[in-house]
């Protein structure tokens, strides 16, 4: 007979998922008391730690009013799918009725009581040894806390009810492999042959020749259930032309009003946020198809912070969103040098007349929750920076008439708490895919430069 679950949670765990209490359905939770210190000095950060934070500490009040919290309280109080227990217990309580001296003098020695991360490992130890008829799992998504823990002998998890797996996560299209004369089909009669099994809407294939890998053709399932090749000549889009056909396809997505959420996924130099932008001025511009654009990143640094950042808010987000201004100004600055006394923008149109005229927005996530988004063309760029929950309530933003474009690399991540499986872009790829308003491109040829290709396929 399988022993009953008891797992121990970390604080990063709670502060990652408020909902993962609830998460471990008939086995029991034990939340060490150093744990509960830790969620108080969250609880007033305005960020989504803060929010986690103070979520969690309401679910403990209102288990503590159900129960009692040191002998467990029904889990069933708040969630209707949870039926084990939760309690709250402290090392110095547990270590009292074990009254093991030995004991005593490991934790003297190797796992001090001055550190939280050490009365946390103290409470997941004492509880394997005080509950031997049940199997007792600590759950970290700290990486060295996990290879303490295990060094202790305990049985180690990373929180997974929002994993996928990297490796295969969806691309947005397949390739098919066929005989020269039925290429040569496709592009002379435009005659496709019987589309794959199990095709997703907006999922693309490629055929190419079985014996010339450069020989190709392009069709799409669209979201009506009609399965056609794509027009030979590339894609054009805000003068940005695609230079390959992961990039053709992406702006296929970007360019097409019917699908309402377009994520691409790739590394350096892919073109992910110029391509969302090019679409986005083109569609907002040119087109009308919506109000403005709105981009956003989540404030994630890569190395040290810098700290306090003077002046209001514009200004502060400037730092942010330098690497959207490199990209507009790009796109909207005039072919070869300016003229002498002239703007060195063409078409009327430059990154600070853009704003100044609100057919542009930069923000900070920070100030997205809670706003209702209508007519607009949304890009968070950098989307791997986000948990899932985060990523949930930015898509519930979305009002009537709205597209919304996520990009990102799941490899370089800069959010300690999660990584390239447990990352909101990657778990939003995984849930939409084969959702009629939802097209996903993964992006794998840097475009930049022929430096910075190097660099990609080198480093």
């Amino acid at each position: 007979m399988e022993k009953t679950k008891i797992f121990v949670l970390d604080t990063n765990v709670l502060l990652y998922s408020a909902g993962s209490i609830e998460s471990f359905t008939d086995n029991d939770v034990v939340i060490p008391m150093a744990v509960v210190e830790e969620l108080d000095k969250f609880k007033k950060d305005l960020d989504q730690n803060g929010r986690n934070a103070r979520q969690v500490i309401r679910k403990l009040d209102r288990l503590r009013i159900a129960g009692n919290l040191r002998e467990g309280s029904p889990l069933q109080t708040v969630s209707s799918i949870a039926t084990g227990k939760l309690r709250v217990l402290s090392s110095s309580a547990l270590r009292a009725k074990l009254g093991d001296v030995e004991l005593t003098q490991v934790f003297q020695s190797d796992l001090t009581d001055d550190s939280p991360d050490n009365r946390i490992l103290q409470v997941a130890f004492l509880v394997q040894l005080l509950q031997k008829d049940h199997q007792v799992i600590f759950i970290s998504k700290d990486l060295n806390l996990r290879l303490k823990a295990d060094a202790l002998g305990l049985k180690v998890m990373d929180y997974e009810r929002e994993k996928i797996r990297s490796d295969v996560l969806y691309t947005g299209f397949r390739t098919v492999e066929l005989e020269e004369s039925a290429l040569k089909a496709i592009y002379r009669e435009n005659r496709l042959p019987e589309p794959p099994a199990g095709l997703f809407p907006n999922e693309f294939v490629v055929y190419r020749n079985r014996d010339n890998s450069g020989q190709t053709a392009l069709a799409r399932e669209f979201p009506d259930g009609s399965f056609a090749t794509l027009r030979s000549e590339n894609r054009t889009c805000w003068n940005i032309t695609a230079r390959n056909r992961e990039q053709r396809m992406a702006l296929e997505l970007l360019c097409d009003p019917a699908v309402q959420l377009v994520t691409l996924v790739g590394g350096a130099g892919t073109g992910k946020t110029l391509l969302a932008l090019a679409a986005g001025l083109e569609a907002v511009l040119k087109q009308e198809q919506y109000e403005k654009i709105l981009v956003s990143r989540p404030i994630v640094p890569l190395g040290k912070d810098l700290g306090y950042l003077p002046g209001d808010k514009g200004s502060k987000l400037l730092s942010w969103m330098q690497p959207i201004y490199d990209n507009l100004d790009f796109l909207l600055r005039a072919e070869g040098p300016a003229p002498k006394g002239k703007s060195r923008y063409s078409g009327g149109y430059s990154p600070e007349s853009l704003i100044n005229s609100h057919r542009l927005e930069l923000e900070a996530l920070t100030y997205i929750r809670g706003r209702s988004l209508p007519r607009q063309y949304v890009i968070i760029d950098e989307a791997q920076n986000l948990t899932a929950h985060e990523v949930k309530t930015i898509i519930s933003r979305a009002g009537e008439g709205t597209k919304m474009v996520l990009t990102g690399d799941p490899h370089q991540i800069d959010n300690p708490y999660i990584d390239s499986s447990s990352n909101g872009l990657s778990y939003l790829v995984e849930r939409f895919k084969g959702e009629k308003l939802f097209g996903h491109v993964t992006l794998a040829r840097s475009e930049r430069s022929p430096l910075s290709a190097l660099a990609a396929n080198l480093l």
